[in-house]
């Protein structure tokens, strides 16, 4: 294991971690993360500090139950998992600290906080995940053959076994937020008038954010938003970030092949948006779609789809934040963009400037809410928004 600390421990490291996301087995995550004990050991001792760590110890676990709930752990079982991990952890580093306080220790380490803790954590999250997806029992011998670690002691080997064969997963979403208490919202905040917040930093507003909160409050369970955007919308849903995201997303078969979409809440369609000025040349598609028209567009979602799928002669131009990207308009540095018209008309009013191009729409389009692929969770969001809109609670949100 010493030979690990050379120069080239950094290279080590790194083909550790990808052989944990490559291999995906509970079983060899553990038995990875725990071989970097030494090295953890060695640090302690060439700087003189105790195995235990009471403080990150709570650091740990508190991270560990986050990262449970995104696969679907209870937090019991994730706090048992990682709390055996811990003393299996300790026990490896105690057997160091006794061979090196015999024989002497190493002359070097590598660093803890930039180069190891990373790896901790991130091998820590994949353990979440490979937690989540195992539904199989474990055998001791399959364990023993696995989790083949130096210094891990028979107790803590014990405790651990007992640690994986516990592990418990909620039957559905739905489950686990009634459990918790708490419904985890994603949304973008960049998308008026569904949802926009002034900043990072700043609280959230919208249409959607609204109805969130009658979620929540239907399912009598406390609001966290997620703030997530357009190009990591379905990978943060498919990592279990959030529950549900909402905020204008559009009912798209490429969605609904890896989450599910709610009934759709709103009907509309894509309309072409420029300065007032200007709008008499941007009256079709054919008119748009011109050599020397510049077209901004948000990247990752369905305006950019659009885009690419019926634009062809004209220039993209991409705008990160969509909160600004009507400024790119107003200031002559793009000549049309083509979004929703809620979000065309909305802008219209806020900037005099601006002006709808097209009185009937590009597309047809719904706007609908995103889940992930869990028909419990799914039933019960469209069996309250389906009385939402009956009793007219969106409308008057809307």
């Amino acid at each position: 294991m010493l030979a690990r600390w050379a120069v080239g421990s950094s290279l080590l490291l790194i083909a550790v971690v990808a052989q944990a996301f490559d291999g995906g087995n509970l079983l060899e995550l553990l038995d990875q993360r725990l071989e970097l004990m030494d090295e953890v050991a060695a640090h302690k001792w060439l700087n003189g500090l105790p195995v235990e760590d009471r403080e990150r110890e709570a650091v740990v676990l508190e991270h560990a139950v986050e990262e449970g709930l995104r696969h679907g752990l209870t937090p019991l079982s994730s706090r048992r998992l990682f709390a055996a991990q811990i003393e299996a952890a300790k026990s490896i580093q105690r057997h160091w600290f006794a061979r090196w306080a015999r024989d002497g220790g190493p002359a070097t380490a590598p660093d803890l906080q930039g180069t190891v803790r990373p790896e901790l954590l991130r091998l820590g999250s994949a353990i979440a995940a490979a937690a989540g997806q195992s539904h199989r029992a474990v055998c001791a011998a399959e364990f023993d053959d696995a989790v083949a670690v130096e210094g891990l002691s028979p107790e803590a080997r014990d405790a651990l076994l007992a640690a994986v064969r516990e592990i418990e997963r909620y039957s559905s979403r739905l489950e686990q937020i009634l459990e918790t208490g708490v419904l985890r919202v994603g949304t973008t905040g960049d998308y008026a008038p569904f949802s926009h917040r002034a900043g990072a930093e700043a609280p959230f507003g919208g249409i959607d954010i609204d109805l969130a909160r009658r979620l929540a409050t239907g399912l009598g369970v406390q609001l966290v938003l997620v703030p997530t955007s357009w190009p990591r919308l379905m990978a943060d849903l498919q990592a279990g970030a959030f529950d549900i995201a909402m905020g204008g997303i559009s009912r798209i078969l490429e969605r609904q092949k890896h989450a599910y979409l709610s009934v759709p809440y709103y009907v509309g369609g894509k309309v072409p948006i420029a300065r007032c000025d200007a709008a008499s040349r941007f009256s079709s598609l054919d008119a748009i779609d011109r050599a020397g028209v510049r077209v901004v567009v948000n990247p990752g979602g369905t305006n950019e789809r659009f885009v690419d799928a019926k634009l062809r002669r004209a220039e993209k131009i991409l705008h990160e934040d969509n909160r600004t990207i009507f400024e790119r308009l107003i200031e002559g540095e793009a000549d049309v963009m083509i979004t929703d018209r809620v979000e065309a008309e909305l802008q219209a009013r806020i900037h005099p400037e601006l002006c709808v191009t097209l009185a009937e729409t590009l597309t047809y389009q719904e706007k609908a809410y995103l889940l992930p692929q869990d028909g419990a969770w799914l039933a019960f969001v469209n069996t309250w928004l389906e009385l939402a809109l009956a009793d007219g609670t969106v409308a008057r949100v809307f």
